[in-house]
C-alpha cells in the first residue's frame, strides 16, 4: 500500500552528465610488498587528473575489489564530491571485465580512461579531445610519445597510406630519452630498454601539419564511447591478461590508434620515485634496477605464492 505520492514526481529536471567521463580502474588488494605505495600513487593520479584537466568532466572510479583502506579513501572522496560515480565490485572481475562495465555504462559520449598509476600534466584533456575531433576515425588516443607494435595498428597504417592529405614516416623516430622515460616505469633495465629501442622501427603519421606516433597504450587513452562499445565484450579470464584484445578489436573495426608527440600523461609504476621531474611533486628519480635477473625472478615467485596463500578465493 502506498501512502501519498513520491515527491520526486514533482521534479521536472535532473542533472545531466558531462560530455566527457574520465574513468579509472583501481585494484589494490593490500598495502604491502608490490602495493606498498599504491594508495599514495592513486591519490596522485586522481589529484593530477582533476587539477590538470581543462575541460568539464565527470570522474568515474571502478574499484575491482581493493582492500578496506583504499575503499575508505574512495568513499570519502566520493562524499566530498571529488568522484561523481563510484562503482565497487566485491570481487576482481579483471581489467577486461571492468572495461566492459565502464564502456557499457559510462554516461559521457567521450571516455578518458586511465589506470590508477598515471600522472596527468596541465592541459591534457583538451589536447587529446582535439585529436579525436581531427580524426573522426580515431579509436584510441594516448597522451605521450611511445612505440607500439604495428600489428595492432594496421588500420592506422592503411589509412595513412591511402588518405591524400596524410603521410607516413618510418625509422628511428622516437628519441631514446622518451623511450627510456616510459620503459623505466615498466621495470626494464637500461640495457634491456636500449636493446629493444634499437631493434624496433617507429612509424609516424603526418596530417594537417601535425605529427602523431602510430599506436596507442591501453594504460591511458581517450576514445569515443560508441567506438569502445562496438567491440564489447572484451574477454576477461585473468586479472591482468588479455588487454591486447581491446587494441586488436579496435584495429579490426577500422579505428585509428594514435599517440601524441608531447608528454601529457606519464605512467608512474608502483613507486613514488621519479615524481621529482613532474609538476607539483618532489622526490628522487627512480634509478634502473640492478638486481640480478635470477634474484628478481625468485623474489617475484615468492611474492606470488604469498599473495595466493593470503588472498586466494
Amino acid at each position: 500500500m502506498r501512502v501519498g505520492q513520491n515527491p520526486a514526481k514533482a521534479i521536472e529536471h535532473v542533472a545531466q552528465p558531462s560530455r566527457i567521463t574520465a574513468a579509472v580502474i583501481t585494484y589494490i588488494p593490500f598495502l604491502g610488498g608490490y602495493y606498498s605505495h599504491s594508495l599514495e600513487i592513486l591519490k596522485v593520479c586522481l589529484s593530477s587528473l582533476r587539477q590538470n584537466a581543462d575541460l568539464p568532466f565527470d570522474l568515474l572510479v571502478f574499484d575491482n575489489a581493493s582492500c578496506t583502506e583504499v575503499r575508505d579513501y574512495l568513499c570519502q572522496a566520493h562524499r566530498r564530491g571529488e568522484i561523481q560515480f563510484l562503482w565497487l565490485s566485491d570481487r576482481n572481475i579483471g581489467k577486461g571485465g571492468a572495461w566492459n562495465v565502464i564502456f557499457g555504462g559510462a554516461p559521457g559520449e567521450i571516455i578518458a580512461y586511465a589506470d590508477s598509476d598515471i600522472y596527468f600534466f596541465p592541459g591534457w584533456l583538451s589536447v587529446l579531445v582535439k585529436v579525436l575531433e581531427v580524426f573522426p576515425q580515431a579509436g584510441m588516443v594516448t597522451g605521450m610519445p611511445m612505440w607500439s607494435p604495428p600489428e595492432y595498428s594496421r588500420s592506422t597504417i592503411e589509412w595513412g597510406q591511402s588518405h591524400p592529405e596524410a603521410r607516413l614516416e618510418r625509422g628511428r623516430l622516437l628519441p631514446w630519452e622518451d623511450y627510456w622515460r616510459h620503459a623505466r616505469s615498466l621495470g626494464q633495465t637500461e640495457a634491456e630498454a636500449r636493446a629493444y629501442h634499437e631493434a624496433h622501427e617507429d612509424i609516424c603519421l603526418h596530417f594537417q601539419g601535425q605529427r602523431y606516433y602510430v599506436g596507442a597504450g591501453h594504460f591511458q587513452f581517450v576514445a569515443r564511447k560508441r567506438a569502445l562499445q562496438s567491440v564489447l565484450p572484451i574477454p576477461s579470464e585473468r586479472p591482468m591478461g588479455q588487454v591486447r584484445s581491446l587494441d586488436r578489436a579496435l584495429d579490426e573495426q577500422g579505428y585509428l590508434r594514435l599517440s601524441t608527440p608531447d608528454w601529457w600523461v606519464q605512467h608512474l609504476g608502483n613507486t613514488l620515485e621519479g615524481l621529482g621531474t613532474l609538476p607539483g611533486a618532489a622526490t628522487q628519480q627512480n634509478p634502473p634496477s640492478r638486481q640480478p635477473k635470477l634474484i628478481r625472478r625468485a623474489l617475484l615467485w615468492l611474492h606470488n605464492q604469498t599473495f595466493r596463500l593470503l588472498y586466494r578465493s
